[in-house]
């Protein structure tokens, strides 16, 4: 079968590679589509950054690169293995990717999202979404009702890591908040929210691009810090309260900053994205206002549940944001990404 497989730095080929069969408890999936992540472009640019051990078998899963790309994907089951009767043939699923120790301290308090061995189906796993066809644990599985198409299906992972921190952030119904970062997270935040009946949302977004595709999917509380006065927007739609949340997904500090200076007494900054670098930060900010800064990553399996079941009712759409390719033409695409073309893609197994 035709597969993307990752060798080395800036080394992703096109292979022929053997086609898997479904061991006790697995299933068989004929891959239908797979996003391209910051992750995999944090793989094929700086592999080192990225967790991948060229020399030790990964703790959990064995796996070793060379890689199948592909961790958040969608499917149809052809086969099933001894065992599996939780999935039918012909069942269409989006797939949990993650492979968790099961004994370490996160593990043990039901965080396997933050297990100290993590490891991703696509990232560090015997196979990958960016494939004809792979095999997972059925346990991994989560099937799409009628009404959510397997391109939707792709994109429960990302949306799922959106939800996740819409969690984390204890908002509720009627609250305001500001999302920093109109990427693909920032928009699945916005989602997320929504359909947690916020209605009064922030967008701080310096692309003209992004802020053109979150306003495409509806959002219209829009700001261009480096154009605009922050702090003075949030004031006209609070009544000068603050936000009740603020949500990172910009992984810079002026972004945390612009966050934590725009709370309500008692708020919240959910820190989403991945920073590369330190920031300057007092935390008498946290001690004057009685606010608090978290961190969240990944998902549970429940917020793939939530995700597809907001899919469900009609919450999320693919349409004017999401591009997707053939499997051939996966490092273009990772190429175009890393030159800021495009919001988010998938690729066509």
């Amino acid at each position: 079968m035709k597969a993307a497989v990752f060798h080395a730095k800036e080394d992703v080929r096109i292979e022929e590679v053997a086609e898997p069969t479904p061991g006790p408890g697995q299933v068989k999936l004929r891959c239908a589509y797979a996003g391209i992540c910051g992750s995999d472009l944090h793989v094929y640019y700086a592999p080192e950054s990225s967790g991948l051990d060229f020399e030790h078998p990964h703790p959990v899963t064995g796996s070793m690169p060379p890689q199948i790309l592909g961790h958040e994907f969608s499917g149809t089951v052809v086969e099933l293995g001894e065992g599996v009767d939780s999935v039918q043939v012909g069942d269409r699923v989006a797939v949990w990717p993650i492979y968790a120790c099961g004994e370490c301290a996160a593990c043990r308090r039901g965080k396997p999202n933050v297990c100290t061995k993590i490891g991703f189906h696509g990232l560090s796993s015997h196979g990958g979404g960016m494939a004809e066809f792979t095999t997972v644990d059925a346990t991994k599985l989560h099937v799409l009702p009628e009404n959510v198409d397997l391109r939707l299906g792709a994109l429960v992972e990302p949306m799922a890591v959106a939800w996740h921190a819409v969690e984390q952030s204890g908002v509720q119904a009627g609250q305001t908040a500001l999302i920093s970062g109109a990427g693909p997270i920032g928009i699945g935040v916005w989602f997320a929210l929504r359909a947690k009946g916020v209605e009064t949302v922030i967008v701080s977004e310096p692309s003209g691009g992004r802020r053109a595709a979150i306003a495409g999917v509806g959002a219209s509380n829009l700001v261009d810090p480096t154009q605009e006065d922050l702090a003075a927007r949030v004031a006209e739609l609070t009544g000068g309260d603050g936000v009740d949340v603020a949500f990172d997904a910009a992984g810079v500090g002026p972004a945390v900053a612009a966050s934590l200076a725009n709370l309500t007494p008692g708020g919240r900054v959910v820190v989403v994205a991945i920073h590369e670098r330190p920031m300057d930060f007092l935390p008498t900010q946290l001690v004057m206002g009685e606010t608090a800064i978290v961190g969240t990553l990944a998902y549970l399996q429940s917020d793939f549940d939530a995700v597809i079941a907001a899919m469900a009712a009609g919450g999320y759409t693919a349409d004017g944001w999401v591009d997707d390719v053939p499997v051939d033409d996966v490092v273009g695409a990772i190429k175009r990404l890393r030159a800021g073309e495009g919001m988010k893609v998938l690729v066509r197994s």
